[in-house]
């Protein structure tokens, strides 16, 4: 099973604008060679990984400044670059900013790579032009390393290694007949069908004040200035706090509810599209922009698809199935009796049948609908929810008028 396992560096003057000199150079051959990838598709025409590489390989001779970062690392930003536009579409594919893109970069070659333990608290590992680097000894490495990707956060560099344990995921569950539903929203992170509800803040009173002055001072400041850019670092570590206490939170949370479940079932969310300015155009302007910039805003907060991505990640280890439900009514269906009615639910919090008078709060009710749709199994064995739900009965010998035996002869076959 492969894993990653991420520590922060503490790198030498040297050292880090050399990792600043490789990012850029990596966001530059991944910004052309985007470039070229879309202007061949204007063309009709299609670009791939392996001309774009001897193509690299002939512009270091004209450019000598490419030279300064590993070949193998330019290779692996073209190899990047050539699954997303095979994921996402070639005119899908962001280009990468140098204000807004963190700068990193990836070493593929786990050979190249030496990882050593100098203390019961630091590290240090040979990178290819880089050096030997120290790095805080977090946790133990536990496998082979395969590759290496360093980058930056905010003020702090990171590097972390993708390690082959050697562990298997089991092929069953500790607790094989556990099922568990899951309903997320924006007041509560994650609503369990047992009645759990899971959340934290992540953050503070004082760090959102905070991050409010903050960013009033941005909004006056000049850009492009010296002040402006101190005043989005100290903006970003705030914002780092936040996404690591959230990052935090949806791993304990997975790692709790994949020991404890061999099933865990989720609303399909396409957190995305779900997410989408509703601002609108100049000829067909948004309705209730404010709100459901407000809504959207909620929505990220909550991390509804990093723990998805958490559960999925620490199902590896457990073998838990991670199965998706359509979403649609699981909020208006009554558990108890199966009505669905809009009115059911009165508020974020309460629900109330207008059929069978069933009380609950809405959430559990709906985690318990998710949890009943994960369980529909139809007699194909598949899920019922989303796919088959019926299936026809097989012929029997009073329609066919013939005996299995002949039916054998004939080529057909019995079920």
């Amino acid at each position: 099973m492969l894993q990653g396992r991420r520590y922060r560096l503490e790198l030498t003057d040297d050292q880090g604008v050399l990792c600043l000199t490789f990012g850029d150079i990596c966001r530059s051959v991944w910004n052309t060679g985007l470039e070229q990838r879309r202007e061949y598709r204007r063309r009709g025409a299609w670009m791939n990984y392996v001309p774009q590489a001897g193509e690299l390989a002939d512009a270091k001779r004209e450019f000598p400044w490419l030279a300064d970062a590993p070949s193998h690392v330019l290779q692996q930003t073209l190899r990047d670059l050539d699954r997303a536009c095979r994921d996402h579409g070639t005119f899908g594919v962001r280009w990468r900013s140098k204000a807004r893109w963190a700068p990193s970069f990836r070493f593929p070659a786990g050979n190249l790579i030496t990882v050593e333990r100098i203390g019961r608290k630091w590290g240090r590992a040979k990178l290819p032009k880089l050096g030997w680097v120290r790095f805080r000894w977090s946790r133990p490495l536990g496998g082979a390393v395969r590759s290496a990707t360093v980058v930056r956060q905010g003020r702090s560099w990171f590097v972390s290694f993708l390690v082959e344990t050697g562990i298997a995921t089991p092929e069953r569950h500790a607790m094989p007949y556990t099922v568990i539903g899951i309903d997320r929203g924006v007041k509560v992170a994650a609503t369990t069908s047992n009645g759990e509800f899971l959340d934290r803040p992540y953050v503070t009173t004082g760090e959102a004040a905070r991050l409010r002055r903050l960013q009033r001072k941005q909004s006056r400041q000049k850009r492009g200035s010296a002040r402006r850019a101190a005043t989005v670092t100290a903006i970003n570590a705030v914002a780092g706090r936040v996404r690591d206490r959230r990052a935090d939170f949806c791993a304990q949370t997975a790692a709790t509810l994949t020991a404890m479940n061999a099933v865990v079932v989720l609303e399909d969310l396409r957190t995305r599209n779900m997410t989408a300015s509703a601002r609108g155009t100049v000829e067909r302007p948004g309705v209730n922009v404010a709100q459901k910039r407000g809504l959207n805003r909620a929505v990220l907060d909550k991390g509804w698809h990093m723990l998805e991505l958490a559960l999925r990640n620490a199902a590896r280890s457990t073998g838990t199935q991670v199965v998706l439900v359509p979403a649609a009514y699981t909020s208006q269906t009554c558990h108890a009796c199966k009505h669905v009615d809009p009115k059911s639910r009165e508020s974020q919090a309460d629900f109330e049948c207008t059929a069978c008078g069933h009380c609950a709060h809405a959430d559990v009710n709906a985690a318990k609908n998710i949890k009943a749709a994960g369980q529909a199994v139809s007699g194909r064995g598949d899920l019922g929810v989303a796919r088959s739900v019926k299936r026809q009965p097989p012929a029997t010998r009073k329609r066919t008028g013939r005996s299995p035996r002949a039916e054998r002869a004939a080529g057909i076959p019995v079920l």
